[in-house]
C-alpha cells in the first residue's frame, strides 16, 4: 500500500520506472531475454560490490562485514505450520476459481455465461488491436500516478517552482547574449532611459 499511494516517493519511482522499463523490454526482447539480462546486471552489482568491501577490508580501511549480511541473515524459511496454511488456502483459492469456471462454462446461470460470452468476445477485438504487455504497460502508466493527482496543488506548486527558474535562467541567459546590460524596467510608465 505504501507503494500505491506513493508514501516513499523515491522507492515508488524506482519500483513503477523499473516496472514499466521491463514492460518496455518485453515488446523489443523475449521474456528469457529480459530475465537474463536483469540477472546478469545484479549478479554483476552485487559481485563488484563484494569485490570493493573485500578490497577494503583487504587495506584496512574496512571491518570486513560482507555488504549483504542482513540480507542474508534473513530467514525465510517456512514452518510446517505456515506452510500447510498456505498451502491450504491456495487449494481453497484453486477450487472455488474451478467451481466457478465449472458455472461459467457448463452454463450453471445463463445471466453469467451470457456476461463472460460478451467479455470473452470484446477481448478478441482487443487481442488483434494489442497484445498483453502493452495492455499492462499502460494499465501501469495510467494507474500509477492517480495517487499524485490527490496532491495536484503541491504538485502544480514545485513546477510552478522549476518554471520559475528555467525562465529566470532564459532571462539571464537573453540578457548575456544581448550585452550584458541590467534588467530592463517593465512596470507601465517606468523610467526610460536617458539620452545625451
Amino acid at each position: 500500500m505504501d507503494l500505491i499511494y506513493w508514501k516513499d516517493t523515491e522507492r515508488t519511482g524506482m519500483v513503477f520506472t523499473g516496472l514499466v522499463v521491463g514492460l518496455l523490454s518485453l515488446f523489443q526482447l523475449s521474456i528469457i531475454t529480459v530475465i537474463s539480462t536483469i540477472s546478469l546486471g545484479a549478479l554483476c552489482f552485487t559481485v563488484s560490490v563484494s569485490l570493493y568491501y573485500k578490497i577494503l577490508h583487504v587495506l584496512n580501511m574496512g571491518d570486513g562485514v560482507p555488504p549483504f549480511k542482513a540480507y542474508l541473515d534473513l530467514d525465510i524459511s517456512f514452518s510446517g505450520e505456515l506452510a500447510d496454511q498456505y498451502m491450504q488456502k491456495a487449494i481453497v483459492a484453486v477450487v472455488s476459481a474451478a467451481n466457478s469456471l465449472k458455472n461459467l462454462f457448463l452454463v450453471g446461470s445463463l445471466f453469467d455465461s451470457l456476461k463472460l460470452l460478451a467479455l470473452i468476445y470484446l477481448l478478441t477485438f482487443l487481442g488483434d488491436l494489442c497484445n498483453g504487455t502493452s495492455v499492462n504497460c499502460s494499465n501501469e502508466m495510467c494507474f500509477s500516478p492517480i495517487p499524485l493527482l490527490m496532491f495536484q496543488a503541491k504538485v502544480d506548486g514545485f513546477f510552478a517552482g522549476i518554471q520559475a527558474n528555467v525562465d529566470n535562467v532564459k532571462d539571464i541567459l537573453h540578457r548575456i547574449a544581448q550585452g550584458g546590460g541590467p534588467t530592463p524596467d517593465t512596470t507601465p510608465g517606468g523610467a526610460k532611459p536617458k539620452t545625451q
